[in-house]
């Protein structure tokens, strides 16, 4: 039966929130023609020029291999971030275009450095010339070695009256040992405290409000453990297949791509003691990595999953198979499917598994934390053919930012019959604001020089340790037939009987969840 609705707002419509201005700095992204900046990083800037968070004295330097003037770079921008960003202000555009500029480098050659530092001190105006420099590597990880050899080089990594920070972007590594040399290398140049890895997931909003669900609530806290807590499901599907991305994707896979970094990480923030203060909330999630033990090759056969897809239907249109697309190698054994259970061994979790999966060409598009509460042991309800449904909280996260709860309540009438409830809350229509982007939150986060939202070295190394073992034992094993589940199903096989050997089952992700049932049925009132 389709649960009925129960709409939640909050008690007190919020004012306006003013979000704080950043210092005046040079914000230097190599790698500035690239998808992430075109899609992410000039969008994301645009808005919080819109949102008067960027001083005058902010300046954009962005470096890549081809030639340009300023005002090529800047019309190229404009297409980008018209596309990307609501409500397009050509007015502020025009004023925001004058503090971006571009240089043409090869970021491999030592000279190229020499000549930023000439730039940055030719554009640093006011708190821009006290040497407050973020440089943002949106680049592949392979060049990120090469470029803070070259910032050393030019003295750029030095901090005198201003500060020297410098983003790096995911994939940090390939596998546990990768890692550590990338650390190591950047170490060499930088200090901890000067280097901000980034996850977007953590600029989410209902990521990290998952923090305020769980502590800011009595009613939650007390059950969020292993007495209460029968399993949690984190799930990321996507519709789209590799699109552009063939050249990369099909050497990294899906374990690496999304389980490695942004599954792991909701499921951190899920499972957490409760942290003493908001900046010490990373401590709390390095925490949670360390208390999961390492799987040997016979648990990685037993507790994961993985596939490919081939041909099929997705939202009514036939799509090929991952090995058709262009750019894959001809038969190749990359995932885009993974499963993977996973286990917290400590005192509030252990026993509880972790399902944690992710896919593309999936049914529908939808990432979500679901935690599956234990069923009621009581027999009031035996005499009738009803079986009590457990208790849900889903935290939502696409396609549509909230969260849900469900409850069994009475149906009017003789008898004792039983009807599931949906509690939910939607973001933007109960505060009636739209949802800062992540990489907006992220990016001012780093200008203001918070990292609590970015990733400490301990935690990425504590990351791999638990997906690198899994890698090793599939690159011993002989992989699956793929493709082994059509586009636009639920995925393998092999992925329901993971659940099962536990007396579990997977969220449908194929038929319509419940808060498109809940919009039907609003729909549908006169």
């Amino acid at each position: 039966m389709s649960p009925r609705a129960i709409r939640a707002r909050p008690a007190v419509r919020p004012g306006k929130f003013q979000m704080p201005r950043a210092r005046g700095c040079t914000f230097v992204i190599f790698g500035a023609t690239g998808d992430l900046t075109e899609r992410k990083l000039m969008p994301a800037l645009f808005r919080l020029a819109r949102e008067r968070c960027l001083g005058g004295e902010f300046r954009v330097l962005g470096l890549s291999r081809g030639e340009m003037s300023d005002g090529t770079f800047r019309s190229k921008m404009r297409e980008a971030v018209s596309e990307n960003v609501r409500q397009f202000d050509a007015g502020l555009w025009d004023r925001f275009a004058e503090r971006l500029h571009y240089m043409s480098a090869d970021l491999k050659d030592e000279g190229a450095y020499r000549e930023l530092a000439r730039r940055l001190e030719e554009l640093g105006v006011g708190e821009a010339a006290a040497g407050n420099h973020l440089f943002y590597l949106a680049v592949p990880p392979t060049l990120a070695p090469d470029i803070v050899r070259g910032l050393a080089g030019a003295k750029l990594t030095e901090e005198g009256k201003g500060f020297t920070r410098i983003v790096v972007e995911k994939p940090f590594g390939r596998d546990l040992e990768s890692a550590r040399r990338l650390n190591e290398e950047i170490s060499r140049f930088f200090r901890e405290s000067q280097v901000y890895r980034i996850d977007h997931y953590l600029g989410k909003e209902t990521v990290q409000n998952i923090l305020a669900f769980r502590f800011g609530n009595t009613m939650f806290e007390p059950i969020w453990n292993r007495n209460y807590v029968d399993h949690v499901q984190i799930t990321a599907a996507e519709t789209i297949g590799v699109g552009d991305r063939a050249g990369f994707y099909d050497g990294t896979g899906a374990l690496r791509d999304m389980i490695a970094n942004h599954l792991l990480q909701l499921l951190t923030l899920t499972a957490m003691e409760p942290p003493i203060a908001y900046d010490s909330m990373r401590e709390a999630k390095v925490q949670v990595l360390r208390s999961m033990p390492v799987m040997g090759q016979a648990l990685v056969e037993r507790r994961t999953v993985r596939g490919q897809y081939g041909p099929g239907v997705v939202e009514g249109k036939e799509v090929r198979g991952y090995r058709e697309e262009e750019g894959v190698e001809v038969g190749s054994n990359t995932e885009t499917y993974a499963a993977v259970e996973l286990r917290v061994e400590n005192w509030r979790w252990a026993g509880v598994p972790f399902y944690v999966r992710a896919g593309k060409r999936l049914g529908r598009d939808l990432t979500e934390i679901a935690v599956i509460f234990k069923p009621t042991p009581h027999t009031l309800f035996q005499a009738t053919d009803d079986r009590v449904p457990p208790n849900v909280i889903v935290i939502r996260l696409k396609p549509d930012e909230g969260i849900d709860a469900t409850f069994s309540a009475k149906i009017p009438g003789q008898g004792m019959r039983t009807s599931r409830v949906l509690l939910e809350f939607d973001y933007e229509e109960a505060f009636g604001v739209e949802l800062p982007d992540a990489y907006r939150t992220l990016l001012l986060d780093a200008m203001e020089g918070d990292a609590t939202l970015f990733t400490r070295a301990d935690e990425v190394e504590a990351q791999w340790r638990v997906i690198s073992p899994i890698l090793e034992a599939w690159s011993g094993q002989e992989p699956p037939p793929f493709p082994n589940y059509a586009a636009g199903s639920q995925g393998p096989e092999a992925a329901a009987r993971l659940t099962a050997r536990n007396g579990h089952a997977w969220r449908d992700i194929v038929a319509a969840s419940e808060h498109e049932i809940k919009d039907a049925r609003r729909q549908a009132v006169p």
